[in-house]
């Protein structure tokens, strides 16, 4: 698919121009000024050109919890947040601790042919908290595991793990929870595991990937550990840094204003790698009895735009860096930047647009969100995957 995108301004990590960008056969063939090809042509004045994001943390609940969301419904919430990349964890119906789910999976995603999906696999079999035997069978397919959801509580399983992830280049997506300490003090439980995982990792090598990072106290030990060489990367939610002292269930918990604080300044001084939606899609029923999660794709670049740039914590290339840039690196992918030979993953916005959030119109199924009816700047105009417009919310295409 051929696609010109005429006069807008080009924005990613590291450049802020103004001109044109040609994509031929699902990829970047050029970009700069005074592009002129016979194909389908977007006007994008006015309009700002980004990588299209990457989501790191996403539920999609298929096999298993389809009446909460199935991957035909979150991948079109994707698109309409303006991803087109995201991963998957394992917590579904059966879990996902088989390269057989894994293929259903992705090729559900491939008839579809909507997004992509990477597919994590889960640390222990079935979520069990002690068997790591599975991993041997995982293939090249496979970058992450996790047992998301879940913290590994046993430290013997957690280290032999970190030894086989290391062996089979594999990174460990984690999520830190003592659950013996959660149920009276959810803050220690964060901060044990973390500093447990840290040192795991310093001691074994292994790659980790610390999710959805919500207390001061993690952000320290995690800038820390950085500096002493650990191999750590991290994720933040816009719910993490943009609310506080909120009762809304999610898990980890919104905390208080300091952590905020302390998560903005990771964002500022790159302690925080990457900005993830830990998208966790419920039915109302679900919600009522208490499920944790927030249904996230659809805000995330409204609400990290607002709160992030318009705020004036970081630059909106920084943004582009933690919501597609760095998470394309994580995941090897030849995504997340406008450069020649990239793919023609694209997402168009205006900057100037205000969003109000109506959670009954949202593409995914979940409709639980603690931000509706909150009004954000950055409407999504149009996410184009390989060069083609898989989501539409306004523009206009000369063919």
């Amino acid at each position: 698919m051929d696609l010109l995108i005429k006069n807008c301004r080009i924005i990613d990590e590291s450049k802020d121009i103004f001109g044109d960008i040609y994509i031929e056969n699902g990829r970047i063939v050029d970009f700069g000024k005074s592009i002129d090809v016979n194909c389908k042509t977007i006007n994008g004045a006015n309009l700002i050109a980004l990588p299209s994001f990457i989501d790191m943390h996403a539920h999609f609940r298929e096999p298993g919890y389809s009446y909460k969301e199935d991957i035909e419904s979150g991948s079109r919430a994707a698109l309409k947040g303006g991803y087109t990349l995201v991963n998957l964890m394992a917590n579904t119906n059966p879990i996902v601790s088989s390269m057989d789910i894994v293929d259903y999976i992705l090729q559900k995603a491939k008839e579809l042919d909507l997004i992509d999906i990477h597919q994590t696999v889960s640390i222990t079999r079935d979520f069990d908290g002690k068997t790591i035997e599975h991993l041997d069978n995982i293939d090249g397919r496979v970058k992450f595991v996790s047992d998301d959801g879940k913290g590994i509580q046993s430290n013997r399983t957690m280290y032999e793990a970190m030894l086989k992830a290391k062996k089979k280049k594999l990174t460990l997506i984690l999520h830190e929870e003592d659950e013996e300490i959660s149920t009276f003090d959810s803050r220690l439980s964060e901060n044990i595991m973390t500093l447990r995982d840290l040192y795991l990792a310093k001691l074994t090598g292994a790659r980790i990937h610390l999710a959805h990072v919500s207390t001061k106290e993690s952000i320290d030990m995690i800038r820390r550990a950085k500096r002493e060489g650990v191999s750590v990367t991290c994720e933040v939610s816009p719910h993490h840094f943009s609310l506080y002292d909120l009762d809304y269930r999610v898990s980890p918990p919104i905390r208080r204003k300091n952590d905020v604080e302390a998560i903005l300044e990771g964002i500022r001084d790159q302690t925080v790698d990457i900005i993830a939606t830990d998208h966790a899609p419920h039915s109302l029923e679900d919600k009522k009895k208490g499920a944790p999660g927030i249904s996230g794709l659809e805000t995330s670049f409204s609400i990290s735009y607002t709160s992030l740039v318009k705020a004036k914590i970081i630059s909106i290339n920084q943004l582009s860096k933690l919501l597609s840039a760095q998470p394309a690196r994580l995941m090897g992918v030849k995504k997340g930047r406008i450069e020649k030979g990239f793919d023609g993953d694209l997402v168009l916005v205006d900057l100037d647009q205000k969003v109000k959030v109506d959670s009954s119109k949202f593409l995914s199924k979940g409709k639980n969100t603690p931000f509706d009816g909150m009004e954000f700047y950055g409407r999504i105009l149009a996410t184009i995957r390989r060069g083609q417009i898989k989501y539409n919310g306004g523009i206009e295409v000369d063919n």
